[in-house]
This record gives structure tokens, sequence and C-alpha cells, in this order.
């Protein structure tokens, strides 16, 4: 695999994980909602239709191992350490959050993990891990409809909510809103009425199957009351047209490898970063970062990334500096042995936050 795979055609909606019942296998993304396999694969394909016609800007995305949850010593703690993931990433306006495994390249990939509700050991540290941050992404008005009841999500009720852009009180007014198509019928068969977190549903001009997450385009006119449906509009469209932070995508990958060749944007990422206490030291005010449209920053396991490198039969023999366009160590003179990888997403995340953004005025002049 070399640095920058590239896909001319790409899922633009986050991958998923599977919330299994044994007589319909449900699929959940933070783009739509549950729905059988089949019927949610054909749903993503044609919204990512319009993603691909809308305007490409530039995204920032993290990647982090599942193997961190591993090392927490109850669900409760586990649960805390993804909240505070989830956090970061919303702080620093990510766009996507990919959580990867370490399983053999022989194993065949399957982005949505199945689980039984009743059996939390049955589900791998990267499954949990992906629930939790899909979970909180989602607005707190659409929780109860989209995510059934779970043993793994009994502790997220003591979470910090994100509080993001998207995340609307009942009172406030926004030019788009995230809502839920329902159940009920409408006279006129080509719309549907959509839960948006108001005091009433509002319809949109468009026949859709009940339990799809929706992202509303609100309009100008308040009045609920109004017969002019609303339109649903690409996920990507309120950061495109009002430059609104819309939460960040969710992504499960096998293996490290499957982060870069599964990547959901045309043309893949094309600067990665990994950091490491064994990477370059360099100022923040220093590091120039070159043009890009998708960046991917890696932050390994307990071992680091060069384990899960190595674990990935995919990159044998293959160093980290190959993998990775640069390799930084962004806390330099540690004072502990070890930094935990929820510290490591904090402090990285703020370091390059002055190199990002020069190399994104570089993209808009």
């Amino acid at each position: 695999m070399g640095k920058k795979q590239k896909r001319a055609e790409a899922e633009t909606e986050a991958e998923t994980v599977e919330n299994d019942k044994p007589e319909n296998e449900l699929d959940l993304t933070n783009g739509d909602s549950y729905k059988k396999k089949r019927r949610g694969r054909m749903r993503n394909k044609e919204r990512n239709e319009s993603d691909k016609e809308a305007k490409e800007i530039p995204t920032v995305s993290i990647a982090v191992s599942g193997s961190i949850i591993n090392n927490a010593q109850s669900l409760e703690l586990a649960t805390r350490l993804a909240g505070q993931i989830a956090r970061a990433a919303t702080i620093f306006r990510i766009d996507e959050v990919v959580v990867f495994d370490n399983k053999s390249s022989s194993e065949k990939e399957d982005p949505t993990v199945t689980t039984d509700n009743n059996l939390d050991e049955n589900e791998s540290g990267g499954a949990f891990f992906t629930r939790i941050l899909l979970y909180l992404e989602t607005p707190q008005y659409l929780r109860k409809a989209l995510f059934p009841k779970h043993n793994n999500l009994r502790f997220v009720g003591m979470l910090p909510p994100l509080d993001a852009p998207h995340h609307l009180r009942k009172h406030e007014w926004a030019p788009f809103r995230e809502g839920v198509t329902l159940n009920e019928k409408l006279p006129n068969s080509g719309e549907t009425l959509v839960d948006v977190g108001l005091s009433r549903s509002v319809v949109v001009n468009q026949a859709l199957e009940p339990g799809i997450r929706v992202t509303v385009a609100m309009g100008t006119n308040r009045n609920l009351d109004g017969d002019s449906p609303r339109q649903v509009v690409s996920l990507s469209k309120p950061r495109e047209e009002a430059g609104m932070y819309w939460g960040y995508r969710v992504r499960y990958a096998s293996n490290i490898s499957s982060v870069f060749e599964d990547c959901p944007y045309r043309g893949g990422y094309d600067h990665l970063i990994g950091t490491s206490e064994h990477g370059l030291i360099i100022n923040s005010s220093e590091l120039s970062l070159p043009t890009f449209r998708h960046l991917l920053i890696g932050f390994g396991g307990l071992a680091g990334l060069e384990e899960n490198i190595e674990e990935d039969s995919n990159l044998k023999g293959k160093d980290v500096r190959e993998v990775f366009d640069s390799y930084l160590n962004t806390c330099p003179h540690q004072g502990s042995r070890t930094i935990r990888t929820e510290e490591a997403i904090l402090i990285s995340l703020q370091y390059f936050q002055e190199p990002i953004s020069r190399a994104m005025q570089r993209v808009q002049h």
C-alpha cells in the first residue's frame, strides 16, 4: 500500500456499528438510522450522489485504535474514555473519527460490527468505542428513536453532552436541523413527516421510509403550521452553505491499512500524519502542512502506531515513516513515562490548530 491510496469512487457516509436482532439485522450511521442492511446501503448510495455534487471542502479526520478501550477497568471507565475523545473531536471540529482494530487482513472486513443486545462481553473494544461515538454525536431528541436499549449504553447518561451546533434545543431555530422520518402517513404520498425536535413535526418534500435520520433545511419561515414542505439536504450542506460545524462522522476499520484504503472521500486522504513519542519534534508555530483536501491524523493503541502497523499483514515490512507523510512528537519532554491516548488527542489537536488553519487559508485563496 502506498502513502496516499486513492479511490475514484467512495461512499461519503460514515461506516456503522451494527446492532443485530435475530430476525432483523439493523444498521446505524450518524448520517442515517437503523434500517435493514440492503435498504440502508441503497439509501446511503442515494445520499452519496448528492454529496458528490456538493462543493468539496477541506476535512480533518482522526484515526484512533479501538484497543485503548480494552485497557479500561470497567464499563463505566470505558464509557468515560470514549466520551472524552468524543468531546475532543467536537471541540476541535473534527469531521471524521475512524476507529480501527488490529484484525488480520485474512479476515473479511465487515464495517458493521454485530453484537448481542444482552451480552456486553461479545462486543469488541472497537465496536463499543464506535457505538458510544455514534450515540454521543446524535442529537438528544433523536436518540430514543435511533438507538434501541443496549447494555453498553447504560452509562452514557453520566457523560457531559457534546453540545455541538446541531444539538439544538426545542426553542432554538437554525437554518438546518437533524431529524428522523416518522411512520405517520400523509395524504400526499410524495411527502414525509419528520421529527426535528421542535414542538411540531415538519413535512419534507420527499417520500422516505420511517426511521431514517435526515438533515432538513428549515428555511426562514418559522411558522410550523404552514403548508410549504421543507427540503432534505446533504449532511455536508450546513457547513458548505452556512459554515456551521455539523458534528463528526464515524467509521469503523478492521485494521490500520483499511483506514486509508476505505477512505470515504473522493481521492482519499492527501496527507497522513502519525503521532508518537518517537516522532520528529517541531514547534507548532514552525510546522508547515501542505495544502490538503482531506487530512488524517493517526493515534496508536497501547503500544503505539508502530505495533498497529507491525500487526497489519498488508503493511508487513513497512516502517511507520513509510506509511505516514509526517511522523511527529506533539508533546516532547513529557514528565510522565506514558501519555494516554485521550490525553494525546487533546494535546495533538491543539498543537495542530495553527498549522491546519494556515494550510486551509492557502486553499481558500
